[in-house]
């Protein structure tokens, strides 16, 4: 489907950017693959590494909607990767968050419906389902943003959908590096913020590969949750540092002991499929049932009434050696 199409990836120097770009040019040949973030040292050193004829590098900012409109020219496809995603940075400072959470969501929408973009999927959050953080909070709006754009696209033919999943195995300012490099500098003891904490549990390459399945997918308006493994904080400690003592530290400011990406409130709305669910939108865009059965064929079923997609009672939870393997996977 992305065969001599423009792709292009907002927040696109990150994690999930270059393993995106790694994915679809190994796979694909596009006709264009563009890059669009704030940061020149970044795009520098990644054009180091990624310089294919088809690569294309923009700076720009999803706050600027006059630039976003300048980057959609002509593209086909939309990844929406850009977002401050620090919990406690969002606590203290809201505003920013905000601006780019939230304004960003919009001014990446009026720029995808003016330049025709076919579809544009945005990620989210376990954060944003049932959010207590500001970064949740505005997730959830983004979200809303991005459901409600099939309506705002009117007659074009825009879709917007949403991926939501858990925290990225080795992602650039996630726990597993932050302990590995304690590790390395000689410490004696982790620190854990909560001995119940639970978090669901996603490897870059299984978060890309569901972001381009989704395209596939999508009809537009959905938001889809891939079915994945919890991890207790306690077990990722031990896996690392077998028999070391742990710190308990307290909860950061904004974080919760567990996390949800399908709420209960949400299960009327919630279908159940082989390898993820979707949960459907409250405002209606057809009078048939678009996501029962998805453009790829694929069938879901209704969740029961009480459905909740817990971290903490996620049937499916990662052993220490399951860990243990998986981490030497992540350089």
């Amino acid at each position: 489907m992305f065969n001599d199409q423009v792709i292009l990836i907002t927040g696109g120097t990150g994690s999930f950017g270059k393993q995106a770009i790694r994915t679809l040019l190994s796979r694909y040949k596009p006709k264009k693959l563009i890059v669009l973030s704030r940061d020149e040292l970044k795009q520098f050193e990644m054009q180091q590494q990624f310089n294919d004829p088809c690569m294309r590098y923009f700076l720009g900012d999803v706050r600027d909607q006059e630039r976003l409109k300048q980057a959609f020219y002509g593209v086909d496809y939309v990844i929406h990767a850009a977002a401050l995603k620090q919990v406690p940075a969002a606590e203290y400072n809201p505003t920013e968050c905000i601006k780019t959470n939230i304004d960003g969501a919009e001014n990446v929408i009026a720029a995808a419906i003016q330049n025709n973009v076919k579809k544009v999927i945005a990620l989210s959050t376990d954060k944003a389902a049932n959010p207590i953080n500001l970064y949740g909070a505005t997730k959830l709006v983004s979200d809303k943003l991005f459901v409600a754009a099939n309506s705002l696209a009117g007659g074009r033919t825009t879709r917007f959908s949403v991926v939501r999943y858990g925290n990225v195995v080795g992602s650039r300012g996630s726990v597993l590096p932050f302990f590995r490099k304690l590790l390395a500098d000689g410490a004696t003891e982790l620190p854990i913020t909560d001995t119940r904490m639970t978090r669901f549990w996603i490897t870059l390459p299984e978060g890309v590969d569901f972001v381009i399945k989704s395209f596939e997918r999508m009809r537009g308006g959905e938001l889809f949750v891939p079915k994945i493994p919890s991890i207790r904080m306690t077990d990722l400690a031990e896996s690392l540092a077998p028999g070391m003592p742990h710190k308990i530290v307290g909860i950061r400011p904004g974080e919760k002991v567990h996390e949800i990406m399908c709420p209960v409130d949400d299960a009327h709305q919630t279908l159940e499929f082989d390898s993820h669910y979707v949960i459907k939108p409250t405002i209606q865009f057809s009078d048939e049932d678009w996501y029962t059965q998805n453009a790829l064929g694929e069938r879901g079923q209704p969740v029961s009434e009480d459905f909740e997609y817990h971290s903490a009672t996620n049937p499916h939870f990662l052993s220490v050696e399951e860990l243990r393997q998986l981490n030497a996977q992540i350089v």
